[in-house]
């Protein structure tokens, strides 16, 4: 199987990741060219995803409207925790969100072409169809980021300023990592894509809440078997000087970064896996 790019011949692990930025960029710029040929179109689905995605903090506005605590955390700490996973999921989204249409592909045969072509396969579907709309889900996200900043009356040390970059870059890699374990687990479920879902778009959802309103089977799951806690629940707990439900020590805060690398590891090791086991549709 084919896995360069004209003119470059990838011949070590370095070799191989420049190969496919250089394909994703080409493609993702492709699809950008075709997004802004309809400029009226580009702006209003945006504005679309901005306004679906803040729906989702208008019910939590709704909810403090009546109580002044939600599992001992108020508004501005719950703002944290849905700015940090809003952002993050929102950037693997905007990436690599396509991921999810793997699972078609597979069952209609057009996988079949990407195979065929120079390029490496996990670059080529990973950019398919960018939409440069779901920048509306990050600025939603962002916005509300702010306003928690804005908000909280937090002692910044430098730990603790560092930390906030560093989670939203983590949590991003994290975020992407389930994309890419999805679509590989749509080699052999082929139709899968509300399963990949549940664990991209409701690990989004369930992040916006404190662990503490959660049973702790749930919130070691999520820490210890699909770590998606060290996208937001751990730093925010650390920023805030709470105590994490599990009582792990504050240094795991700063472990995102690691877990970060583990996942995306173990996610490439699972689409190399489901890449070898294709077999096409036979026809």
């Amino acid at each position: 199987m084919p896995e360069s790019v004209p003119g470059f011949v990838p011949d070590s692990v370095a070799g191989r990741l420049v190969a496919g930025l250089r394909v994703y960029c080409l493609i993702a710029a492709m699809w950008l060219r075709s997004t802004m040929a309809y400029r009226a179109s580009f702006v209003m689905t945006t504005f679309g995803n901005f306004a679906g995605t803040a729906l989702d903090f208008v019910a939590i506005l709704l909810m403090f409207s009546r109580v002044d605590a939600l599992g001992g955390y108020r508004l501005p700490e719950i703002a944290l925790l849905y700015g940090l996973s809003g952002m993050s999921f929102g950037l693997a989204d905007l990436a690599i969100g396509s991921m999810d249409r793997l699972g078609r592909r597979v069952r209609d045969g057009t996988l079949d072409t990407l195979l065929v072509r120079p390029a490496p396969v996990l670059a080529q579907v990973a950019a398919d169809r960018f939409a440069l709309r779901r920048l509306g889900r990050v600025t939603q996200s962002t916005l509300v980021l702010g306003y928690a900043l804005c908000s909280l009356d937090v002692h910044w040390t430098l730990p603790k300023l560092v930390l906030m970059p560093v989670a939203v870059v983590s949590g991003s890699a994290i975020f992407s990592a389930v994309f890419v374990a999805g679509a590989a687990f749509q080699f052999a479920a082929q139709d899968a894509s509300e399963v990949q879902n549940a664990f991209t778009y409701g690990g989004t959802t369930l992040l916006q809440y404190p662990p503490t309103v959660f049973a702790k089977e749930l919130v070691r799951g999520v820490t210890f078997v699909l770590p998606l806690a060290f996208v937001n629940w751990l730093p925010v707990t650390y920023v805030l000087g709470r105590p994490y439900p599990l009582g792990l020590p504050h240094w795991t805060a700063f472990a995102s970064p690691l877990v970060a690398v583990g996942c995306c590891a173990l996610a490439g090791l699972a689409w190399r896996a489901g890449l070898r086991s294709y077999r096409s549709t036979g026809s």
